[in-house]
């Protein structure tokens, strides 16, 4: 037999009296933590703008794309047809074509390429992540989440992570420890507008754009008003840290990126974004990496509007290879240029390109973010590996 437990009236009456106490505390615990909550919430800015992963039952296929054969068809010269392959395209490498090596983004930006882990780290910008894609067994995972809505990335000489953040409006370097170092924040006292897309030169300086994208809104960083007066590029010192303008009479400047001899600068203006009459082209300057001085700035190439370019890099002897899209579908893709602004061929992707760098243990393997995915072509020419 179970013998119930039973209380004296004393104890009882104790009981109840503690149990209320402790109720009375309970709730005031609880209307001080959901005070000191909401105060927080109405304080403390989020750490960017969380996105959702893209969902799927059938994602983009993976390997080369369909109707490829050899030589590629995505590959097209801006000469006739005199050779095998795409005739003075140097992007044709042989046997080989345009693959899909990742795919389940909202936004693929700013692709740079680790040559010691042998992948490539790039931006997720919507979904507030850097992924990470290993080259050597094309498996694909996040690298940092949240990211600040990153944007551009790149690396410098010591092989740390360059990277444009939209929301935290900043641009930092990720140490070898892991630890976040920022290095601009803030010009004559205020804010950056949103930093996009960056270069580090062979002296250590880093030159960054910083065009107002990112505070349009909360798709890709967090909407604000800008507090720069100008939309500029800036250079900061290796060694002060001192962040200097160096050109301020960009509507929008974006893609960054160095000659392999660091002669000359060039610098993307995407201005069309904001009206039917302002740029969309590259330009190109004299640079002086040392003084932080341009000079002899000039168009280097027009792009087909309403196509844009985003991003660009160098090859080593000097081509500029870009991004097109946001236009017309048959001019999505990748362009190459001469050193003096000549067109040599089209990369057709099935997507609107953003960005692209040069990666592969020989440096002739070509990145490309499109939209959603990350393309891969090789080519028969070496990335110049000036970040």
């Amino acid at each position: 037999m179970t013998t119930p437990l039973t209380f004296s009236d004393n104890n009882a009456k104790a009981g109840n009296l503690n149990r209320r106490t402790l109720l009375r505390g309970a709730a005031g615990a609880l209307a001080t933590a959901v005070t000191m909550e909401t105060a927080a919430a109405a304080t403390v800015a989020p750490l960017g703008q969380t996105g959702t992963p893209t969902r799927s039952t059938a994602p983009l296929p993976l390997g080369p794309l369909p109707g490829s054969r050899y030589p590629d068809s995505h590959l097209e010269s801006a000469h006739p047809k005199a050779t095998f392959g795409p005739s003075g395209f140097p992007a044709f490498a042989g046997t080989m074509a345009v693959e899909r090596v990742a795919t389940g983004m909202r936004w693929a930006e700013g692709p740079v390429y680790f040559a010691a882990g042998r992948y490539v780290l790039f931006s997720d910008i919507p979904n507030n992540r850097i992924m990470r894609f290993s080259e050597d067994d094309g498996h694909l995972s996040v690298y940092r989440q949240p990211s600040m809505n990153s944007n551009g990335n790149t690396i410098d000489r010591e092989g740390r992570l360059i990277t444009c953040e939209h929301s935290g409006r900043r641009v930092t370097r990720t140490e070898l420890d892991g630890s976040i170092t920022i290095i601009a924040d803030k010009y004559n006292g205020k804010k950056l507008n949103s930093p996009n897309d960056a270069v580090v030169a062979s002296d250590g300086s880093i030159w960054f754009t910083d065009p107002i994208y990112g505070i349009g809104g909360f798709y890709e960083g967090v909407k604000a008003e800008p507090e720069q007066e100008k939309h500029n590029v800036y250079r900061v010192d290796p060694k002060s840290g001192e962040i200097k303008v160096v050109v301020d009479d960009f509507v929008e400047p974006n893609g960054i990126t160095f000659s392999p001899d660091e002669k000359k600068l060039y610098v993307i203006d995407t201005g069309f974004t904001d009206g039917p009459d302002n740029p969309s082209h590259i330009r190109v300057f004299d640079v002086d990496i040392g003084t932080g001085k341009v000079s002899n700035g000039k168009v280097f190439a027009e792009m087909p509007k309403p196509s844009i370019t985003d991003g660009m890099r160098a090859d080593t002897a000097g081509r500029i290879w870009c991004s097109v899209g946001w236009g017309d579908p048959n001019e999505d893709g990748v362009r190459c240029y001469t050193p003096e602004g000549e067109l040599l061929g089209k990369i057709h992707i099935p997507e609107t390109v953003a960005n692209l760098c040069f990666g592969g243990q020989q440096r002739n393997r070509l990145y490309i973010c499109g939209s959603s995915s990350l393309y891969a072509v090789y080519t028969s020419v070496q990335g110049a590996m000036k970040p």
